[in-house]
């Protein structure tokens, strides 16, 4: 185990589920960026209480968008590139 490590969602860090958007809604971002979402946004303050305040409007919107990101086609020969390195170009 790697001690340096910690759940960004500390809650319940075993589950999936919609711990994450309720730790927001209490003030409890662990990342500054997470709890900005929360903040300073019209349209993401209305999807982080969405999602806090029902679990199966999250799961929903999660397997859509893991469905739609799933038919993505990934750019092949000239249009795209694999990387070596995520770092850096080849």
């Amino acid at each position: 185990m790697d001690d340096n490590l910690f759940s960004l969602d500390y809650v319940s860090p075993t589950a999936f589920d919609n711990g994450y958007f309720q730790n927001l809604m209490s003030y409890k971002g662990l990342l500054n960026s997470d709890q900005v979402l929360f903040m300073e946004s019209k349209d993401s303050l209305v999807l982080v209480k969405k999602y806090a305040e029902s679990k199966y409007a999250f799961f929903s919107q999660f397997a859509d968008s893991m469905m739609r990101m799933g038919n993505i086609s990934p750019q092949t020969g000239s249009k795209g590139e694999t990387r070596k390195s995520c770092r850096k170009r080849n």
